[in-house]
């Protein structure tokens, strides 16, 4: 019979390496090998603010989080419903974007800048009409603006709130700063680099969001009947409560989560908490990185 420590073991082992398939695919640990260990120079220095986000496991809640406030552009959501396949391949998409978020924080300068040219090629193939007619394409600045701050706000947000170690001001100002190197590389023309100017932007497009049946279908699909099995499920519920406890009171509205996750609002808190800290007992860390010759010079961005 097996001592409680060794079940332990084996429990935490065999959790970690479940959520490590589902977030970043079969082939998740050479990902992460050749991310974090391969020799060369870098976007970010190793005391850069996007990598002590990112390296964070509240970026579960944050990417939920971000995805629900996307959803509240009419048009960015009819491009995303239209041409992303995020209902019919949801891990696909997860693993798509978690690959390119840790490829241009932690990857080599050649990664990232590879990365970054095949998501815009996608982007150029992606136009049409949303269902009343409004013109669309991916590649529009405007659009990718929003997507932009969404995440940013997002990430930060549950960073702040679940983080191992919150950022200060001058930390926060700097993940936004970080943020938009690559946000311009995507495209994105004049992306906010502040606290300040990301909040304005925020408030900009205000007048553009609103609930829509496309933006309530996708929190139910999200928040009540996402593909995951049966044991995830409670702990899935910690992670949507705490999401959606990140959203203003009028994005909760707009999005009219189901009933079982307002439920939960008053105890997101602790939900959170809870969950992030389930995910940092069971996920694996990264590989060791690369000797510090390898990489850009302290403080460095996008060069």
């Amino acid at each position: 019979m097996q001592s409680p420590s060794l079940l332990a073991q084996g429990l935490r082992e065999r959790a970690g390496e479940a959520l490590l398939q589902r977030v970043a695919g079969p082939t998740a640990h050479e990902k992460r090998a050749r991310i974090h260990g391969t020799p060369g120079p870098r976007w970010f220095g190793p005391d850069r603010p996007v990598r002590r986000v990112h390296a964070d496991a509240s970026m579960y809640v944050g990417g939920l989080a971000a995805l629900l406030l996307q959803s509240l552009h009419p048009v960015a959501m009819a491009a995303v419903s239209a041409h992303s396949g995020f209902q019919g391949d949801p891990w696909g998409r997860l693993q798509r974007t978690s690959t390119f978020l840790a490829v241009t924080t932690f990857g080599t300068r050649d990664d990232a800048e590879q990365a970054v040219r095949r998501v815009r090629e996608v982007h150029a193939r992606v136009v049409g009409r949303t269902s009343t007619g409004v013109p669309y394409r991916a590649s529009d600045p405007h659009l990718l603006t929003w997507v932009h701050i969404a995440e940013t706000s997002c990430f930060l947000r549950a960073h702040q709130r679940y983080g191992r170690r919150p950022l200060g001001t001058a930390g926060q100002d700097g993940y936004v700063a970080d943020m938009a190197l690559v946000a311009r590389r995507l495209g994105v023309d004049r992306p906010p680099e502040s606290m300040a100017e990301l909040t304005a932007c925020l408030a900009a497009y205000r007048p553009e969001l609103r609930g829509t049946p496309e933006s309530r279908a996708t929190a139910r699909f999200l928040l009540a009947h996402p593909p995951i099995p049966l044991p995830a499920r409670l702990p899935y519920a910690f992670l949507a409560a705490a999401a959606v406890a990140l959203l203003p009171r009028w994005v909760r509205a707009s999005l009219d989560p189901p009933l079982a996750v307002r439920l939960m609002m008053p105890v997101a808190p602790l939900a959170g908490r809870a969950i992030i800290g389930l995910i940092r007992w069971a996920v694996p860390p990264p590989p060791l990185p690369p000797p510090p010759d390898a990489e850009a010079p302290p403080g460095a961005g996008v060069t």
